[in-house]
């Protein structure tokens, strides 16, 4: 058995105004119709032998992690939820823990929920390699063949190579990892022919890896235990024990296992892979005009050429551009030369340093039961736009500073409010005083829509008393 491990807790802060602490680029349907993420499960839903997967995410990505493996028809053998994010080698020594508990010692494949990989078929016939070496006790690493000399991976170089019966993949021992080069060393890697950029995609026996795990980071893997063996069920999530994760120092697997390991195996394949980390990046793969421009939304261009232009609001118009990034968001927009778009992290840790709410959420934030937009705000009031999926409830709640009105332009309310329970429909309307209990439900068929005005001295989220 294979089960996919699939770790998605990322911020994604270089793809930034669009993808927000709250809202990552994982969760983003940035190529085609499905998000990242989706992409990532579907990738190995076809190839033999697969299970069901394992997620680890942020617990706060939790309700839109679950809904969009929903939407595709995918019911997880496990979403198990991180209080705080301490690296890859500890997300994997979870998931070895889990996996031994669904099955005796299967091979898990460990995959970021953010890469883009455009040759499917190519990538399963390393995964056949990789499965080769898996069975026989290797822990697997896939390395991208180069075709640039980026800066911005890591680099694995090759060794002596290896036989995989039946693959058609050909397998290499491991000399070194290297860590992100400068442009000089860059190209002389590339035109060496001796290394290949590391994925982050791994592959090994669940007991092997926590037999390595143990060996090299026994704090680690005791940590972990313990978060696992103290967490428990929360709905369709698993999550683990706050107290005993938080105290797991953070590392890296590539730190923790695979630079120390003698089992170590890279399997280069050459199939497309982006990881997708920058604006620039998203350009590359992406369908661009006869200008080599790469445009979405509304849109207008007069002499632009190989930019990436991104509207999600409001006309963006350009004149006489050229490797430029152009993003437009809600409440943001970001301009920046293609060749610096590395660089919007530094905007991104001053929106932190500032405590803008920029770097965490969108005017759009998304929630169990649907999405809350913020259209207007101003002194003592806040208008939002509030969608509610079908059949699903808000929390009864009161508010002990505030006032709510709401307003139906689409769909059917079943109100909840102090002793009271009625039905609205469009174009009806409600008032919520001060201090009494409230709830609203669809019951409906169709996605309920309400603009709601909230009036009063204090408009805050600390303002909520949950019933």
């Amino acid at each position: 058995m294979i089960i996919p491990v699939i770790i998605a807790g990322g911020s994604g802060t270089r793809l930034w105004p669009l993808s927000r602490q709250l809202f990552p680029k994982q969760l983003m349907n940035l190529v085609d119709d499905n998000t990242m993420f989706q992409n990532t499960i579907l990738r190995m839903t076809d190839y033999q032998g697969v299970s069901r997967p394992i997620i680890i995410c942020n617990e706060s990505h939790r309700f839109m992690i679950a809904e969009q493996a929903r939407e595709i028809n995918i019911d997880p053998a496990a979403i198990i939820l991180e209080q705080a994010g301490r690296n890859t080698a500890p997300a994997v020594a979870v998931a070895a823990l889990k996996a031994l508990d669904i099955d005796d010692d299967p091979v898990i494949v460990v995959f970021p929920a953010d890469h883009y990989i455009e040759k499917t078929d190519v990538f399963h016939v390393a995964i056949k390699a990789g499965e080769y070496f898996a069975e026989r006790k290797n822990l697997i690493t896939f390395g991208i063949v180069p075709n640039a000399p980026e800066t911005g991976y890591g680099y694995i170089r090759m060794g002596e190579s290896m036989e995989s019966e039946g693959s058609g993949n050909k397998a290499v021992s491991i000399k070194e990892f290297v860590e992100k080069p400068d442009r000089e060393t860059a190209e002389k890697y590339l035109a060496s022919g001796e290394y290949c950029w590391n994925s982050g995609i791994f592959m090994f026996k669940a007991s092997k890896v926590l037999s390595e795990l143990r060996k090299f980071v026994p704090d680690i893997v005791t940590a972990c235990e313990l978060a696992y063996k103290n967490g428990g069920e929360d709905l369709d999530f698993f999550r683990l024990d706050a107290d005993a994760f938080a105290g797991c120092p953070p590392d890296s697997i590539d730190y923790a296992v695979m630079e120390k390991t003698d089992a170590g195996v890279m399997i280069p394949f050459d199939a497309g892979w982006n990881d997708l980390g920058s604006w620039e990046a998203l350009w590359q793969v992406g369908r661009k005009d006869d200008n080599m421009n790469l445009v979405t939304g509304d849109v207008i261009t007069h002499d632009v050429k190989g930019s990436y232009l991104y509207s999600t609001n409001r006309m963006i118009a350009a004149v006489g551009l050229e490797n430029h990034i152009v993003v437009e968001t809600a409440d943001a927009v970001l301009i920046s030369p293609m060749k610096r778009v590395q660089e919007v992290k530094r905007i991104v840790d001053r929106l932190k340093a500032e405590k803008r709410k920029e770097a965490l959420t969108h005017k759009k934030d998304y929630r169990p039961w649907g999405t809350l937009e913020s259209i207007d705000t101003g002194n003592r009031f806040q208008v939002n736009r509030v969608k509610v999926k079908p059949g699903a409830k808000m929390s009864l709640q009161k508010h002990l500073h505030r006032a709510e009105h709401w307003i139906v332009v689409r769909g059917t309310v079943l109100v909840t409010k102090g002793e009271e329970k009625f039905i609205l429909h469009e174009d009806q309307s409600t008032y919520i005083p001060i201090g009494v209990a409230h709830s609203l439900e669809n019951p409906g068929k169709i996605p309920l829509e309400i603009i709601e005005v909230h009036s009063g001295a204090f408009l805050g989220e600390d303002d909520i008393v949950r019933l």
